[in-house]
């Protein structure tokens, strides 16, 4: 069994000689400071190697040194502490643009279309795309600041529902819904059974309880009709209720209840 990689925060504070929390508290500053809403991970780090950040009565150029919660620390010397709120959005996600960090098309990614929405007291915090959405595919996208909602939300372990009307070619026969139903088989290997029904003559409902590689366009291309245009309505029971291009904050029975990731 290959070796867990040891994070290069921890490597950092074991270099130092510093204090670890064995209970998984400690984090490294660039994080930290992205978590807290404080900056954006990649430019905190342009900024604590720029000699603009200082943690207590230092200044700090490492941007993996080991940070614990509620550290003081400084940027541009200005005054913050390192806390971190939980923050769940929902985004209703265009067409055209992808969920990564640059678009070598020019045509954007959700993380600028998000920000361009914020107000300024969310704009600075390093938002996770929980999943991902094609860039022709639209609907709901959450996003987080909290890697454990991240992780919650993307493993495969959760079986976690996402419902996703698919505009298709075609009228999807009684026996093409028993076999999405039912399960099929792909070249990377059998799918889970689907919840699957007709909204119209050419429009089918799909539940996928996991989450392949353009997975819901596969698997409708196997049973004969291929997608012309898909959009996700719910992630478990939280339903996407705001116009395109527009967000809001999860509530935390949402987050909760409709996502089933327990609150600390």
């Amino acid at each position: 069994m290959a070796r867990k990689k040891t994070p290069r925060w921890l490597q950092a504070a074991r270099a130092r000689g510093g204090p670890v929390d064995a209970g998984g508290r400690a984090d490294w500053l660039a994080r930290a400071l992205g978590r807290s809403g404080i900056l954006p991970q990649q430019e905190a780090e342009h900024a604590i190697r720029d000699g603009r950040v200082r943690v207590g009565d230092r200044e700090e150029r490492n941007p993996f040194a080991p940070v614990r919660p509620g550290t003081a620390v400084f940027v541009d010397g200005q005054a913050h502490r390192l806390e971190a709120p939980l923050h769940v959005l929902m985004f209703h996600k265009p067409e055209g643009v992808i969920v990564a960090g640059t678009d070598p098309e020019g045509q954007g990614t959700v993380f600028e279309r998000l920000r361009a929405v914020l107000p300024p007291d969310l704009r600075n915090f390093e938002w996770y795309a929980v999943g991902r959405l094609d860039r022709d595919t639209t609907g709901l996208l959450l996003f987080t600041n909290d890697e454990r909602v991240f992780q919650h939300g993307t493993s495969p372990a959760k079986h976690l529902p996402k419902r996703y009307v698919a505009q298709v070619a075609g009228r999807p026969s009684e026996e093409a819904l028993k076999r999405l139903q039912e399960g099929l088989v792909l070249e990377d290997g059998p799918t889970r059974p689907a919840e699957a029904r007709l909204l119209a003559p050419e429009c089918v409902e799909l539940v996928l309880t996991e989450g392949r590689h353009h997975q819901v366009k596969r698997m409708l291309a196997a049973v004969g009709h291929p997608v012309q245009a898909l959009h996700r309505q719910a992630v478990g029971s939280v339903l996407l209720d705001v116009p395109v291009g527009n967000w809001r904050p999860l509530r935390p029975e949402e987050i909760s209840g409709g996502l089933g990731f327990q609150l600390p």
